[in-house]
């Protein structure tokens, strides 16, 4: 059983290998998740939430550059480990300027967006710049800034943020589909096992949830237990948890009748092991194409909350509220700022759903090898 087993499995994954679209999706999946990982080491923006504002370069196009003013931060703290995960609390605070200039010592500069006949020079009062010349000042305290992406309405790196958002998305679908799997297997598995009331009672839970549509329903939770990015997890999960627990008891109620089954009761077996131990791992493949679909749709849905303004909060970025936030601009010249997010949102649902089309057809063993 176990050499058939793993016969299989080498057959389903040369399969995979061999799609094209399974290849394409997958490699697309793991460019994403490296993205998600990694965002605040490759993001050029690696403060918290990469929620740097600079408003007087706002709604800049792809490949901006602007010079900056670096103004040490006093309270700056030595960066830790983590940082490539949560961040850094040490960025200095950043100004763009057109024009800087000294005068008796003191430092002068005009912001990017002031026009010089508008508004004077300003000085900045800085201690450690005394003795300094203008060149030694510009070597220690400018630099010339890039923004690939151009910069959103506040400001802020773009780049940086779709990387933080890739993270949103990501997370948001792992944890939704493994909430349903954790809710929707047990319940399934027990309906499919035992059937008579059990079933009864289980499959009217299931209609009554089927019946509400998905999205007032994750409106309601994220109403109920409030604005937030953990209550996404939960609205969405508890919403996707029925079409697996239907999709497992269907397969559990064909697989029960099996010999292997009939077997492991006349050995004795306890209900829980025959399920767990026997049925479970014979019916997991239907279960891991539904949640690569189910994946694609809690980030669908993620998004849809965020543009409505009840799935991540700001200053998170979200690139469902990203879209929110610039969609008025497609008509002001400037629609990359909704169409960015808009395409990497369809790209990774697509790419998930080419994925789980990819496994059916990997773990249908009636299919031709």
């Amino acid at each position: 059983m176990a050499t058939a087993s793993q016969s299989l499995g080498k057959q389903a994954l040369h399969k995979l290998r061999s799609s094209f679209w399974g290849v394409l999706s997958f490699s697309i999946i793991a460019f994403y998740a490296f993205l998600a990982v990694f965002a605040y080491a490759l993001a050029p923006d690696d403060s918290p939430y990469a929620n740097q504002m600079h408003l007087s370069i706002h709604s800049q196009p792809p490949g901006f550059t602007v010079d900056m003013i670096e103004v040490p931060n006093a309270t700056n703290q030595e960066s830790h480990f983590f940082s490539w995960w949560n961040g850094s609390n040490n960025e200095n605070l950043e100004i763009p300027f057109a024009e800087v200039e000294m005068r008796d010592g003191t430092v002068f500069y005009r912001p990017y967006d002031v026009d010089d006949a508008l508004m004077p020079f300003e000085p900045l009062q800085w201690k450690n710049v005394d003795g300094l010349d203008l060149v030694s000042f510009r070597e220690s305290y400018t630099s010339q800034k890039t923004f690939l992406l151009g910069t959103d309405k506040y400001g802020r790196d773009l780049l940086s943020r779709m990387l933080i958002g890739a993270r949103v998305s990501i997370s948001i679908g792992f944890i939704a589909v493994l909430i349903s799997l954790l809710i929707g297997i047990p319940l399934g598995a027990i309906a499919g096992y035992y059937g008579g009331k059990i079933d009864a009672a289980i499959m009217w839970i299931i209609n009554v949830t089927w019946s509400i549509p998905t999205l007032l329903m994750v409106i309601a939770i994220s109403i109920a237990l409030g604005k937030g990015f953990f209550t996404v997890f939960i609205a969405v999960g508890l919403t996707m948890w029925v079409e697996v627990a239907r999709v497992v008891r269907g397969q559990v109620i064909v697989a029960k009748e099996y010999q292997y089954v009939t077997a492991a009761r006349a050995l004795g077996f306890k209900n829980w092991r025959i399920i767990y131990r026997h049925i479970l791992p014979n019916v997991l493949a239907p279960v891991i194409v539904i949640s690569a679909a189910n994946f694609a749709a809690a980030i669908l849905i993620e998004s849809g909350l965020s543009f409505l303004g009840l799935g991540a909060q700001p200053p998170i970025p979200s690139w469902g509220s990203m879209i929110k936030d610039h969609y008025q601009y497609i008509i002001l010249d400037k629609a990359y700022l909704a169409i960015v997010p808009g395409v990497a949102i369809m790209t990774l649902v697509m790419a998930f759903m080419l994925f789980g089309n990819a496994l059916r057809d990997a773990l249908d063993v009636k299919s031709s090898s």
